[in-house]
């Protein structure tokens, strides 16, 4: 292949794609707007599903060095009501169909797997447009341009290359997430320990909830979510981070205190996140020269599936770019053709759970699709 591939964002589906294309002797440049591979944390656990993210990294040549990475046992998941009541509680089955692991470590993984030069840390891209003939002139800041011959966009939500294929924008969804961390749970904070068990916890009530995960070392992470207008997430001062917990923790106030101390006992500020997503079915016509992948193309709620299929996408767009060595438009149709459909089906499913872990049904709905009885849709 002589079109040289250029890629914008070092996340997990643009290190997967260099990495199929360097296995199969293809080189690609990665820019990235973060300083360095530990510019920031880089969040909890990850299951990585066997029909998507293990197979990209099948694909990748990376599946044994992964299962290293696996934090045994956090598989299990329960479910209880706002009083701490366990409705729904399955452990670790050991099968390894959706094993957790860090995704600080497994970018990690695949950052070490690729030859020194192909990231290139600290580019953040400022502008980018089209020259003709596939070809396409990206700027970084201070003012430093390349020009590709074949552009991928794996830069995330905010994508600047989208606009070269798509008018859509990221919307609010409807619900805001705010970050928590417990360290030393089992020694420090008992009670939220063994309530979160050993591996993810959904407590839940209509329009809120919290979850968190039992992460290596005795860490509860977790994740607050309320159905609440963007602009109360605004109104919320996070530079005051006792005041923000305490603004947080007001919801729940008739909430087991083993529930509520995940969010009044955190040891670190409180991170809001808003959610935000793309259409359910987004697409583009083919531009000759530019694809996107991961959450720039099909950004969703989160349910577990952002992470798999940003790998995924980014090992099927290296295999069509390695089997059409000398037609990079048919590697791009080839590619875009499984990925519509794909990411529309996981995207209206993403959105599916999101809202039955909201409805006015909460904890129930969850629990009726976790044991098979609720409907997907």
């Amino acid at each position: 292949m002589t079109t040289p591939v250029t890629m914008i964002g070092a996340g997990l589906g643009g290190l997967t794609l260099a990495r199929v294309l360097h296995v199969h002797g293809i080189s690609a440049t990665i820019y990235e707007a973060e300083t360095s591979p530990t510019a920031r944390a880089q969040g909890g656990l990850l299951d990585i599903h066997d029909y998507n993210g293990q197979l990209a990294l099948k694909a990748a040549g990376l599946f044994e060095e992964f299962l290293g990475l696996v934090h045994k046992g956090a598989e299990a998941s329960r479910v209880l009501d706002k009083d701490g009541r366990v409705l729904l509680d399955e452990p670790d089955d050991g099968t390894g169909g959706r094993p957790e692991v860090l995704r600080g470590a497994l970018r990690q993984l695949l950052l070490d797997s690729l030859p020194a030069d192909t990231v290139q840390w600290g580019r953040k891209v400022t502008a980018v447009r089209s020259l003709g003939g596939g070809r396409h002139e990206v700027t970084f800041a201070g003012g430093a341009t390349v020009t590709a011959g074949l552009l991928v966009g794996a830069d995330g939500a905010w994508s600047r290359i989208r606009p070269l294929l798509s008018d859509a924008r990221p919307e609010y969804a409807g619900a805001s997430m705010i970050e928590t961390y417990l360290f030393d749970g089992d020694t420090r904070h008992p009670a939220s320990a063994r309530t979160v068990g050993d591996g993810a916890l959904f407590a839940l009530a209509p329009g809120k909830g919290i979850s968190a995960h039992r992460e290596p070392g005795g860490v509860l992470h977790s994740y607050v979510t309320l159905d609440k207008p963007k602009e109360w997430l605004d109104a919320i001062d996070f530079t005051d981070a006792d005041a923000a917990r305490a603004r947080v923790a007001a919801e729940f106030h008739d909430w087991a205190p083993e529930l509520t101390a995940l969010i009044t006992d955190g040891e670190t500020a409180p991170v809001p996140r808003a959610v935000h997503t793309l259409p359910v079915g987004h697409r583009w016509d083919r531009v000759p020269g530019v694809t996107l992948l991961g959450d720039a193309a099909h950004l969703m709620p989160p349910a577990g599936e952002g992470a798999n299929l940003a790998m995924y996408d980014g090992a099927e767009l290296g295999n069509a770019l390695a089997a059409h060595p000398d037609d990079t438009e048919a590697a791009l149709a080839q590619y875009e053709e499984a990925l519509f459909p794909r990411s529309a089906a996981a995207a209206a499913e993403a959105t599916h759970i999101h809202k039955l872990c909201l409805d006015g049904n909460a904890p129930h709905s969850l629990v009726d699709f976790f044991t098979g009885h609720g409907q997907a849709g």
